[in-house]
């Protein structure tokens, strides 16, 4: 029978609390643990004088007599005494058992006639839509089988409100019902209406004079409710998020120098109708300072102050900076690492100097305890493996405590790429000189659908598509199919790599393409390669890893018309190649996502000849380098990249060639420059190449939740040199550059981005292209 057929009139809460002093015949509400309002005159009258004879319970049905005689603190012979009469009245009330209590006396007997609680028979939810039921039975303390009483149901009503409230959801109602069975048994149904997610109507700041109320919003996470954050929930209240952002403001006046800012109260008010909140904040900014003396002092016996100079980012003279201090102490924990010393305590000594508005510091470098690492503990990855985590730590249990390495450590479980947040803290072990290193992580969907497209004035519209698990069974493992379709070029791959082959630190990984170019427009042919590699990666040092590979390799050059290049028609044909190689990359940048601020090097040498028939020796030297430019996401890159290929006894063939122009050198097309054959227009690719690219990333001043970027940039690159000595092939090893600029946008569904590029320096046999865009989606 359906549930709510059977549900009663909802006097749950107010009805099952009852007693009676039946001598008097009153009938009054009554609380667990408290005697009816106004009984103590009755009991003294109705039950004093004479001894207890006999004591009878009635109206038990699971509970025996000798259970309920046992709270009694009356028993046959005791004198009839109205206190202590009282007092079993509260025990009883006090067990929970009971929903009504009478206390009779007939004669020289005290006849005790309960009623019981009913047993929960089973217990229900309805209207809850956003939680699922799992969660809310773990929530509540009531189960299956276990006596009913008012305020268990109470404090589970609480319970389901307090789950919803941390959705944002303060508008959610709860209300219990019963539907009653045989046996003293009810079903028990929580009735929930869960209302709309409680937004921010309106956040404002109380007392800031040297800022607006619009950049405060921005240094804050809660966000006034706007159509536009239908996928985010900063816009909905949560008081734990309030009192974060008492903190970010902290932060963001202790950057401007302003040492002495508090923030008096953050009150939040719910609106009548419930469905959003006005936060105010109220601060005191204070006054601004600047940086006094800076210093370096240490008790480290052979410790040279002056070699620690360049990790000091505070400079005396320049506005009061809070972050900066707390990077100078990070760079010199590090640098006194660096040069084998274990247990550091670098602590700033401040002095402040209220008349000239100034902060004098000291970093005192000092011998710090010893502390060892007791333990890794690692929450909240549901499905990602522990190893996975624990293998990116730089600290195991039993190492000297580096907060250097936690710092590292966590910024190397952030570029996993797995997580939407990570967060590591220490607490104290059982030792004292043992500190136990909590790892907090987030998890978040690793499996992408990217979806590609751009479109040029040559080529038209162009799309990739690609399935890949960056997680594969939480194991780490990344698996990817790919596909890139259009009119001029397919390909189709399948890779699969393990981090940690053999549980070690070693990336081991395999390949699988078939790939077809059309590069009739370019080259008048067509190539199809079919083949696989074998991949193995290795640390040499933290920031050093080395690569190596071997491929092996079926080209076929096809579809050459006659009137193609006659150096074109020549390359007809079908050829092995069979090579290995290795990468070498020394990598420092602050993320390997997106970053932001260090360097890269890579040199990439490969070698054909093992078999095959295609011989060469190929070298690539790639680099960048990226400066963060104050603290709103301002960062100037700069890239680069040479490249030699050298035929060993035999002539480069034309699929081993480099062509640039796309994306490798913006504001040219595809294979764009470089040798030509200007008699077909054909591009014969190069055997050397060069490029670099310089963009600056800058914000629009929009909020930054909104993802948009705009760059400016400059791209600048050559090609030659195929030894063809024809005057019809055009090989001028020149310089081109283009400029450009561009928007791009982390919209919803992925990443999107606009280029507009214009060549400034170029040959008259160049290719342009003058817009180039891509978007994707991930899931």
């Amino acid at each position: 029978m359906p549930v709510s057929s059977k549900v009663l009139v909802a006097g749950l809460l107010a009805g099952c609390a009852m007693t009676t002093v039946s001598v008097a015949h009153a009938q009054t509400a009554a609380s667990p643990g408290r005697a009816p309002a106004g009984s103590g005159s009755m009991v003294a009258q109705v039950f004093s004088g004479g001894t207890v004879r006999d004591i009878r319970v009635e109206g038990t049905q699971r509970i025996e007599p000798s259970t309920v005689r046992s709270y009694l603190t009356i028993q046959p012979g005791d004198q009839f005494d109205p206190e202590r009469i009282d007092q079993s009245l509260k025990a009883l009330f006090n067990t929970g058992l009971f929903a009504d209590v009478v206390l009779k006396r007939e004669g020289d007997a005290l006849v005790v006639t309960v009623a019981e609680n009913p047993i929960i028979n089973r217990i229900a939810f309805e209207g809850n839509r956003r939680i699922d039921r799992e969660t809310l039975e773990r929530e509540i303390q009531l189960r299956p089988r276990v006596v009913y009483t008012r305020t268990r149901v109470q404090n589970d009503v609480q319970r389901i409100q307090e789950i919803y409230r941390r959705q944002g959801r303060f508008a959610a109602t709860v209300e219990p019902k019963i539907i009653q069975l045989d046996q003293n048994r009810v079903d028990l149904v929580y009735e929930i209406n869960e209302g709309a997610r409680t937004g921010v109507r309106g956040i404002t700041f109380i007392g800031n004079q040297h800022f607006s109320d619009g950049t405060l919003r921005e240094a804050v996470q809660t966000k006034e409710s706007a159509w536009w954050r239908f996928l985010s929930s900063d816009d909905n209240y949560d008081p734990d998020r309030l009192n974060y952002d008492r903190d970010l403001l902290r932060r963001f006046y202790l950057k401007e120098g302003y040492a002495d800012f508090r923030v008096v109260s953050a009150v939040a008010e719910l609106t009548p109708d419930k469905s959003d909140f006005f936060i105010t904040f109220t601060i005191e900014e204070g006054d601004r300072y600047k940086f006094g003396k800076v210093d370096i002092n240490t008790s480290l016996k052979q410790l040279d102050p002056a070699v620690l100079q360049n990790s000091v980012t505070t400079t005396e003279g320049d506005w009061y900076n809070a972050q900066k201090v707390e990077d100078t102490i990070t760079k010199l924990t590090n640098a006194v690492g660096d040069l084998q010393y274990a247990f550091v305590d670098v602590r700033p000594r401040i002095s402040r100097n209220r008349e000239n508005r100034t902060i004098d510091i000291i970093y005192e470098i000092n011998e710090g305890p010893r502390t060892f690492v007791d333990r890794i503990d690692i929450t909240g990855n549901v499905r990602t493996l522990d190893k996975v985590v624990r293998r990116e730590m730089l600290l195991a249990e039993g190492d000297p405590f580096n907060a250097s390495k936690l710092r590292r450590s966590e910024q190397r479980i952030k570029d996993l790429g797995f997580f939407e947040r990570v967060n590591i803290t220490t607490a104290e072990s059982s030792a004292p000189d043992r500190t136990i290193v909590n790892v907090d992580v987030a998890e978040q969907s690793t499996g992408e659908i990217s979806i590609g497209a751009g479109f040029s004035t040559s080529d038209g519209p162009l799309g990739d598509f690609s399935i890949r698990e960056r997680n594969l069974l939480g194991r780490g493992q990344d698996l990817r199919l790919g596909a890139t379709l259009s009119g001029r070029r397919q390909l189709y791959d399948i890779s699969f790599t393990e981090p940690y082959f053999m549980d070690r630190d070693l990336s081991a990984g395999v390949d699988l393409f078939r790939t077809r170019y059309n590069y009739q427009d370019e080259s008048s042919f067509n190539e199809k390669n079919t083949g696989f590699a074998l991949r193995l990666g290795y640390p040499l040092s933290e920031h050093l890893r080395q690569r190596v590979y071997y491929q092996l390799q079926d080209t076929l050059i096809e579809e050459v018309p006659l009137t193609a290049s006659k150096y074109i028609q020549e390359q007809r044909g079908e050829r092995v190649t069979s090579l290995i190689g290795q990468e070498l990359t020394y990598d420092v940048r602050n993320s390997k996502l997106t970053p932001t601020e260090g360097y890269f090097i890579r040199l990439t040498n490969d070698i054909a000849g093992l078999g095959g028939s295609v011989r060469f020796l190929r070298n690539k030297l790639a680099a960048g380098y990226y400066i963060p430019l104050g603290e709103d996401q301002w960062v100037l890159s700069t890239t680069g990249e040479i490249g030699y290929i050298h035929g060993l006894g035999q002539k480069v063939q034309l699929g081993d060639r480099f062509f640039i122009g796309g994306d490798t050198l913006r504001g040219f097309n595809t294979a764009g420059i470089g040798p030509r054959d200007v008699s077909t227009g054909d591009a014969l690719g190069g055997t050397r190449y060069a490029r670099a690219s310089v963009e600056m990333s800058f914000p629009f001043g929009l909020p930054e939740e909104f993802g948009l970027l705009g760059h400016a940039f400059t791209d600048v690159g050559t090609l030659g040199k195929v030894d063809i000595n024809d005057p019809n092939v055009k090989d001028d090893e020149t310089i081109r550059v283009s400029i450009g600029t561009g928007v791009s946008w982390k919209s919803p569904f992925g990443p999107i981005r606009l280029d507009v590029a214009l060549p400034i320096r170029k040959e008259g046999y160049d290719e342009k292209e003058l817009i180039r865009f891509s978007f994707g989606t991930r899931f």
